[in-house]
């Protein structure tokens, strides 16, 4: 059963993000791969749910996901808006020369779509194991967690962006609201999220085999694409320096 749940989100996802790379294609710009992100894991959530036993646990999970997916897709979408292309992919398309397109199919759409599916199982592990879920102690504990994550990444996300559109921040380091208690708070409460996703899944028949789903996403914002790019972006400005030395590199703490 679990293989088959596998087989309906792996052709699902595969087709959701074979358009998005034809789109890009077409607009000339990767970084709608960023966009589809969110989109994308809730897409595992939704299918899983319209799949799966409808109850209340299967229909929590589906929400958060929404919540947290399509929030992020809309945000980076109005943000994205108003200027060119994510200078990562820019980077990617003078560097892959010809192979451009052929790296971008498998680096970046596939390989995400991959980790949509991974990022997304405790969806499709609910959809599988929790016919007879019920909301229990651990549920509600991963409800909290999950509100304290989307808290920091909601709130950080905002200030953040007001920061940025005031003209009078150019060449400023955000080190305000909650940037004043960590480098990244935004991340901290993305992986705070899945830590609270996992143990609303906890519950449930090999329920422990989800951790996967936050294991993978604190790895990759913590060691790959997360905090370690933004930190090699600022080093060696003096102001980016200074506010190394008195704030939290991750988890919000006071300041030194």
């Amino acid at each position: 059963m679990l293989l088959a749940q596998l087989q309906i989100t792996i052709v699902n996802i595969g087709l959701f993000v074979s358009l998005l790379f034809l789109l890009s294609v077409l607009v000339k710009r990767n970084d709608i791969a960023d966009i589809a992100w969110g989109a994308g894991i809730f897409l595992v959530a939704l299918i899983s749910y319209l799949t799966g036993p409808q109850t209340t646990v299967t229909a929590l999970l589906t929400i958060v996901a929404g919540l947290w997916g399509m929030r992020l897709a809309l945000r980076i979408f109005l943000r994205n808006l108003k200027k060119g292309e994510d200078f990562r992919y820019k980077e990617w398309r003078d560097t892959w020369g010809k192979w451009f397109y052929l790296r971008s199919l498998f680096q970046v759409y596939l390989f995400q779509g991959l980790l949509m599916i991974v990022i997304g199982y405790p969806f499709i592990h609910a959809a599988v194991y929790g016919a007879d879920s019920q909301l229990g102690i651990l549920s509600v504990l991963g409800v909290a967690v999950w509100c304290v994550g989307y808290f920091f990444e909601v709130v950080s996300d905002y200030q953040l962006d007001a920061f940025v559109k005031n003209p009078a921040n150019k060449d400023a380091v955000m080190d305000q609201g909650l940037w004043q208690y960590s480098r990244h708070p935004n991340y901290f409460g993305e992986v705070t999220m899945w830590w609270g996703v996992w143990l609303i899944t906890l519950s449930l028949p090999f329920g422990i085999f989800t951790i996967i789903s936050p294991l993978v996403i604190t790895f990759l914002i913590l060691e790959v694409s997360g905090v370690p790019m933004l930190e090699k972006k600022f080093a060696g400005n003096p102001k980016f320096e200074e506010y190394k030395k008195r704030t939290s590199v991750f988890i919000p703490l006071p300041k030194k």
